[in-house]
């Protein structure tokens, strides 16, 4: 453990709990990036091959996170809003289809469905209030449901969702099934198998602990050729780089989501970041977030005036837990937490922790006594 310690050099002082929203790179992913830089300006793009070498091996990597089946099924895309798009555009709806998804979700995963309200789909809102939130989830696919979208893991409230029970029933009802996957993917082990999910997309720059802008797409197989494209170019096509050819067509992989120039600054960083969450293995990520976040759940409850707004069932959660103090808006407690250096969130109804796997003790053990300190 200690070796990837030395992967976050953070300010002194600094109180970092805010990998659902921006995470630091660790040290490997910004060597990356200056070597990438220094290269660039020695050499240009001499040794372009080697820049296409890495990025397979970013897809590799991203392929084996996901469980999917092969790299095939794997797009490099600027973020998870554009992965969403490409599924709500690239179905072709019917006047009266129904999408559900929860009360809950990030405006990402809401808005791109209702922005199809002009063809005539319906978005059937689903409270996640209740004991089995999987089953009221199920009970609102009718007849005209063709798409349950749901986060993995909400952004707010930091609810974990059952998403092996959700596909088996989605499948049974014939219903697609996308995974807004940024709060589970780098935190938690994902399987679209395991899920029998649709799609799944999420962005770097949270619990992968990459750049912005770079992210992932994953698409099953035999959906590929059913989703509309709308964006075109010569890094899509399936004949890419011979540039002579005057008949084209879509690359039979996901790379068909791709239309141009590759991120290839924010690949060299988002691979070194998931080379270390390799080292780490993720059964040993989610074993230590969950420490963390089981450390956080136990300082506040003994804080008097702390209202807890997470799932206290380890099961039900990843990496995010929420609180408020009784008596004292939620953006002031934010606020004084600024002033102390403790880097968090205000969601929802509450402040949003969220620590990773590298995040020591002594942070969260002074976090919790200026929490206390601004209760009173």
């Amino acid at each position: 453990m200690s070796t990837f310690l030395d992967e976050f050099v953070q300010a002194p002082g600094l109180r970092y709990l805010n990998h659902a929203a921006v995470a630091p790179w660790p040290n490997r992913a910004a060597e990356a990036v200056a070597r990438f830089a220094r290269e660039n300006v020695l050499l240009g793009a001499r040794d372009y091959s080697d820049w296409m070498t890495l990025e397979q091996r970013l897809r590799e990597r991203l392929m084996r996170l996901l469980n999917a089946p092969s790299t095939d099924d794997v797009a490099l895309v600027k973020n998870t809003s554009e992965a969403l798009s490409f599924v709500a555009f690239g179905l072709e709806w019917q006047a009266g289809d129904q999408i559900v998804i929860s009360d809950e979700e990030f405006p990402s995963n809401r808005i791109v469905w209702e922005a199809l309200a002009p063809q005539g789909v319906e978005v059937i809102q689903v409270s996640l209030k209740g004991e089995d939130p999987e089953s009221a989830l199920l009970a609102a696919c009718g007849p005209r449901t063709r798409l349950m979208s749901v986060s993995a893991v909400q952004f707010a409230s930091g609810l974990r969702l059952d998403l092996q029970r959700l596909g088996v029933g989605c499948k049974r009802q014939n219903v697609l099934f996308c995974i807004d996957a940024i709060q589970q993917l780098g935190a938690l082990p994902f399987d679209v198998q395991a899920y029998q999910c649709d799609f799944a997309m999420a962005d770097g720059h949270k619990w992968l602990l990459g750049p912005e802008g770079l992210g992932v797409f994953y698409c099953r197989s035999e959906l590929r050729e059913h989703l509309k494209l709308h964006e075109f170019g010569w890094h899509m096509l399936e004949h890419m780089g011979d540039y002579n050819r005057t008949g084209w067509e879509p690359a039979k992989s996901a790379r068909r989501f791709e239309c141009g120039s590759p991120n290839m600054l924010g690949a060299m960083a988002l691979e070194a970041s998931l080379s270390l969450l390799e080292e780490v293995g993720m059964e040993e990520v989610a074993r230590l977030i969950a420490e963390r976040v089981q450390w956080l759940q136990d300082g506040l409850s003994a804080i008097p005036g702390v209202q807890l707004h997470s799932p206290l069932n380890p099961a039900r959660r990843g990496g995010i837990f929420s609180f408020s103090i009784d008596g004292i808006d939620t953006h002031l407690v934010y606020e004084q937490l600024k002033q102390h250096q403790v880097v968090c969130i205000p969601r929802g109804p509450g402040i949003r922790f969220s620590p990773h796997f590298y995040t020591e003790k002594r942070v969260i053990d002074e976090t919790l006594q200026i929490v206390a300190g601004i209760a009173g």
